[in-house]
């Protein structure tokens, strides 16, 4: 019996999503030509459009095979299908038409991690590009480092400089090679270079890469240009570099990011399972936070007093072919004195790290913008992120539904882990991480940053957002632009941002007004004009509810109380005393009499410089500089609470919480001053300090999960949203969050965005078009 016929069928189908400059149509066309298929591809306004005409069968596969074999950096969000008004006759073929400039979409890719097939070139002694530290192709390289203007083509990037060979130019024009209209496409013949600078501009004449190993295997400290700006690298096991570098880079205790060759040197140096695994080869290529193993052979000064250690892999054919010649890990830290932005240019890198290191390995391929290192670490409900940043911006969140017709919005976000978002049309895209504008270099690169983006994206707001701080450099740009431009301005109160950022990258509807946001942090300016981080917050985008927060105490000499823990320890024993609860004669604070606390106690009765705040994040200083954690200064901003979390680690699972006090009122006050009479107790006795951390941890948790269930008696609740810096400490954020999932609540915890102020450009902008 003769078969069936095949039904011709015709299609017009549209892909949205990041489907531009990452390969896509390539892809298309030669799935299309495996299967058949007759019509074409081309970029647009609106994503990909296909025009496809072949057998049924055919087409059905064509459509599964988009997305299971889409390119590693295309993010699909919808494929959607309807019958071709003129299709294509079956003989025609399938093409890659040209795509009309002013109607492509301007959305940038994030930087790519160097694919296996360009690695593979690299090492391969046969191929052309052997040993060439800027082999890329359409799946991987750089994107949004190298990019200037738009359209996103060479000549708006800063390859422009460099004019493809004949070879690498049939590369870039043939449809059926991965490198295909890869923008930065280039080999030795007629790409950048690389050379080893000396001090005093003298360059090596060897091989720069293998020289610049051999200075770093015998203790030197290396700048090293990378894709989104320099790095600092040194030997990771050799104390007396790792030392070297601190003391010259006024880098006292912060931990220092690694880099490591391979597997099997990451698992020598902690332990790594796989879901840290498949985050540490990722496109994104983070740096991951994972435990340190106890026989690492790391110099003690890489993390010291941490129990967990970053690690990334090589990035760039750069960084492979460096690690290749070098066999221990590197410490691969930013390229500045602490606290300003990292080196980009050659001058730059020149001029501010002349103090610090011995050499520089440098490139001629611009970098255009700066970008960090990205930072993930895994925790019991999945990846974590803290810093999105290099593989994670620019790449676009997906808003609810509900925000696909509300006006454009751009936010400002906060003063410290600076971003800013733009969003419209159902779409929110965060910059990438841009640092702390109490730094004038970080303010210019801020500056510098949100104009290249509004060009990229053709952005003009039509409602301007901002921290309600006027004293915040984002909110006074903001409040100019706004004026400027003639659109609304809406300030945006911190933590109500925090909690609109967790509800708006789960994609919870912009009508949601019981979601309870526990925003836990150090500081932000509340609408009572006191400083609130130990907040509950009942709402939604558009408004909330304080219905209950930590309890209220002076912070005595204001900015001097976030770095000096000893000042917070003094004013909530002060706070505790008033109410009965301890005697500040206690045996266990007799280093108080080394401290000035007739003039703090004079500070705290009269008021002076000694705002109010209901900070978790300053209670957690207090009990650090009671355990005498980082009690007369911290170095960097959150040291107490983490050297608090690594104490605790050992011990959570045995401890018991100390008591504390959650009020009936409306708001309701969780009070901590009955935890510390018991907890001094502990002290006197010598009670373990990692058990005396654990109990302050549990403590912390059962008070948090009880309020909410005082909130949940008068209110209804449907879920609650964990937000705020506090929750980077991975304790307090699974034992939260599982204690609150276990009595049938929904959870909401941050993943692709931070929990910390990088996060709140995005819930600004959430409430801002919410609220217009």
């Amino acid at each position: 019996m003769p078969g069936r016929a095949s039904v011709v069928e015709s299609l017009s189908i549209r892909v949205t999503g990041l489907v531009q400059g990452v390969g896509f149509r390539p892809t298309v066309w030669r799935l299309a030509h495996e299967e058949g298929l007759a019509g074409f591809v081309l970029n647009d306004g609106a994503g990909v459009l296909i025009e496809a005409t072949g057998p049924s069968e055919a087409i059905s596969r064509f459509c599964q095979r988009l997305r299971d074999e889409a390119p590693p950096l295309a993010r699909i969000e919808n494929i959607d299908t309807t019958s071709s008004a003129a299709p294509m006759p079956p003989a025609s073929g399938f093409v890659i038409k040209r795509s009309i400039e002013n109607q492509v979409a301007t959305g940038i890719v994030p930087d790519a991690a160097a694919c296996p097939a360009c690695i593979q070139e690299c090492f391969d002694v046969g191929d052309r590009r052997h040993n060439y530290a800027f082999t890329n192709c359409t799946h991987c390289g750089p994107r949004l480092s190298i990019v200037t203007a738009v359209p996103y083509d060479r000549a708006a990037t800063t390859m422009a400089a460099f004019a493809m060979c004949a070879d690498c130019a049939q590369e870039y024009e043939d449809p059926a090679n991965r490198r295909f209209h890869a923008q930065p496409n280039a080999c030795p013949i007629c790409g950048p270079r690389v050379w080893l600078e000396c001090p005093h501009g003298a360059r090596d004449a060897g091989d720069p890469i293998e020289e610049c190993a051999r200075l770093i295997a015998d203790g030197q400290i290396m700048a090293v240009k990378g894709i989104g700006g320099f790095h600092l690298a040194c030997d990771a096991s050799n104390e007396q570099a790792v030392n070297g570098l601190r003391r010259r880079k006024d880098r006292d205790d912060k931990p220092l990011a690694l880099m490591v060759r391979d597997f099997e040197m990451a698992r020598s140096l902690a332990d790594i399972d796989d879901s840290e695994w498949q985050i540490l080869r990722d496109i994104a290529a983070p740096i991951v936070l994972v435990r340190r193993r106890d026989d690492a052979l790391l110099a003690n000064g890489v993390a010291p007093g941490h129990h967990r250690i970053g690690i990334m892999l090589p990035y760039t054919p750069l960084h492979h072919l460096l690690l290749a010649k070098i066999s221990r890990p590197l410490v691969m830290t930013s390229g500045n004195v602490s606290d300003e932005p990292q080196c980009t240019s050659n001058a730059d890198a020149r001029k501010r790290l002349a103090a610090i290191a011995d050499g520089w390995l440098m490139h001629d391929r611009d970098i255009a913008n700066r970008l960090d290192d990205s930072v993930v670490r895994i925790d019991h409900h999945g990846p974590t992120l803290l810093r999105r940043a290099r593989g994670f911006a620019p790449a676009p969140i997906q808003l609810a539904p509900g925000f696909r017709y509300s006006p454009a919005a751009l936010a400002f976000g906060a003063e410290l882990k600076a971003t800013f978002c733009l969003a419209r049309n159902g779409t929110a895209t965060i910059s990438q991480h841009l640092g702390d504008l109490e730094e004038p270099a970080t303010c210019d690169d801020y500056r510098k940053t949100l104009e290249l983006y509004r060009r990229l994206y053709d952005f003009t707001p039509e409602v301007i957002a901002v921290d309600k701080h006027p004293d915040y450099a984002s909110h006074r740009w903001g409040v100019a632009l706004a004026n400027e431009l003639g659109v609304p301005l809406l300030s945006v109160q911190h933590h109500h941002a925090h909690l609109a950022a967790a509800l708006a990258e789960h994609g919870i509807d912009r009508d949601c007004d019981n979601a309870l946001g526990i925003v836990l942090d150090g500081t932000g300016l509340g609408d009572d004009g006191t400083i609130w981080g130990g907040e509950f917050l009942l709402g939604g985008y558009r408004s909330f509810r304080r219905v209950a927060h930590m309890e209220p105490i002076g912070l005595p000499g204001g900015v001097a109380a976030v770095r000096e823990p000893w000042r917070n320890t003094f004013a909530h024993l002060r706070a505790a005393a008033a109410s009965g609860d301890i005697d500040l004669e206690h045996p266990a604070l007799s280093w108080l009499s080394r401290k000035p606390i007739k003039t703090i106690e004079q500070m705290l009765v009269q008021g002076i410089n000694t705002p109010l705040a209901s900070s978790a994040g300053r209670l957690f200083d207090a009990v650090a500089g009671a355990l005498d954690l980082c009690r007369d200064r911290q170095t960097f901003e959150g040291q107490a609470a983490m050297s608090l979390e690594t104490l605790a680690v050992s011990e959570i699972a045995h401890a018991a919480p100390y008591p504390f006090d959650v009020g009936t009122g409306n708001p309701a006050v969780a009070s901590f001053g009955p935890m510390w009479n018991p907890l001094l107790h502990d002290l006197e006795l010598g009670v373990s300090r990692h058990l005396i951390a654990a109990r302050f941890h549990h403590t912390l948790i059962d008070a948090v999960v009880q309020t909410v269930m005082e909130i949940g008696r008068r209110d209804h609740l449907a879920l609650v949203a964990l937000s705020g810096g506090v929750f980077q400490n991975s304790l307090l954020l699974d034992g939260i969050g599982t204690s609150l999932e276990e009595r049938g609540l929904r959870v909401l915890r941050h993943r692709q965005v931070p929990c910390n102020d990088g996060g709140v450009s995005l819930g600004q902008a959430a409430v801002a078009m919410a609220n217009i």
